[in-house]
């Protein structure tokens, strides 16, 4: 049995490729998940391969994705479709969408035919790989918000607690505002009282002094 040997470079990242090895009497189907294995994605996602020429342009589609009756008689399907009964030229290229949504791309070329199977190999399979795969669901799939380097968590808890206090060391200064005041009143109040003793002796003295003096003058009279 021939063995194709398929070189599978992301179209958007050309210096990540595999080499897949399988036979040309398996599917496509078995070379989808031949390649999404190889690339750690996940392969439940709908895919297409189209037989294309030099310059990558889309021909001939076999898909794994719903079809109508009518699509059906022209679109082949990625489980029933044999690569022998695709493959016309030894370089052949075949362009692979993945995930629709999500437009994964691949130029998928074929750069090896082998007359005989390797004694022992589990095909299809991976012999080779080059760069690391993109996560497939990096760009759209949500995290959470990037913290700054310099974000010190314990810093809102530092004002939380600032603002948390503020009252209370402004009631602490009300309070001994209003004691102050209280003493002042009292002072003011004391020396009120005192100013007034003072003088009520002042008119006490005076009172008696003219009282005497009168005596005196009655005296003389």
């Amino acid at each position: 049995m021939a063995i194709y040997r398929f070189r599978v470079t992301f179209e958007d990242y050309d210096d990540v490729y595999r080499d897949i090895e399988v036979r040309s009497n398996q599917t496509f189907e078995d070379l989808h998940h031949a390649i999404q294995s190889a690339i750690g994605f996940d392969a439940s996602k709908p895919a297409s391969f189209y037989m294309s020429n030099d310059n990558w342009t889309k021909g001939r589609e076999i898909t794994s994705r719903e079809l109508s009756e009518e699509q059906a008689a022209q679109i082949a399907s990625l489980r029933k479709a044999r690569l022998c009964d695709y493959i016309a030229d030894p370089h052949q290229k075949i362009y692979y969408l993945f995930d629709f949504s999500s437009k994964w791309a691949f130029h998928t070329e074929l750069t090896k035919i082998s007359k005989t199977e390797e004694p022992g190999a589990d095909y299809p399979r991976c012999i080779k790989s080059a760069g690391e795969a993109p996560k497939q669901y990096g760009i759209n799939q949500a995290g959470p918000l990037p913290v700054p380097e310099d974000f010190d968590p314990d810093v809102d808890d530092i004002l939380l607690d600032e603002d948390e206090d503020e009252p209370n060391d402004i009631e602490s200064e009300t309070d001994v505002a209003t004691e102050d005041e209280a003493k002042t009143i009292g002072d003011i109040q004391n020396e009120s009282d005192m100013e007034d003793s003072e003088s009520d002796d002042e008119f006490e003295t005076a009172d008696g002094d003219m009282m005497e003096e009168d005596g005196q003058d009655n005296d003389e009279f």
